[in-house]
């Protein structure tokens, strides 16, 4: 956990790599808004997957079901950590071409299209 929130958290974000950044900057923001917010860096899936439960509910815990995923990769994986009620921000085409600073705008990946995710979750 890289960031945590008095009590529990209204929503979870669960980024990886370069979009750590980005997702902190997103909860700064949904803070400023009165949200409580957890940011959560997922760096190895299957070695957060390798942990007891009481681990993986001490980080996801079940009573927040708003939990949004910023990573840029497909998104199909990461449901299985946001949940049917979650959302994730990736990329799900293949070959795009174009310096990383305007791909990452077109696809989303700013702290704007990031809170405007998280706030259709409430």
């Amino acid at each position: 956990m890289l960031r945590d929130c008095n009590g529990t958290p209204d929503l979870i974000i669960i980024a990886t790599g370069s979009e750590v950044a980005l997702a902190m900057g997103a909860a700064d923001e949904l803070t400023k808004q009165g949200k409580q917010v957890r940011v959560v860096s997922m760096p190895c899936a299957e070695a957060f997957d390798a942990q007891d439960e009481a681990y993986k509910e001490s980080v996801l815990p079940a009573a927040c079901t708003r939990r949004l995923a910023v990573e840029a990769g497909v998104t199909s994986y990461w449901f299985k950590y946001v949940g049917l009620n979650g959302a994730v921000v990736g990329i799900d085409t293949f070959g795009e071409s174009a310096p990383g600073g305007e791909l990452f705008k077109e696809f989303g990946f700013t702290v704007e299209n990031v809170v405007e995710k998280a706030n259709g979750l409430f």
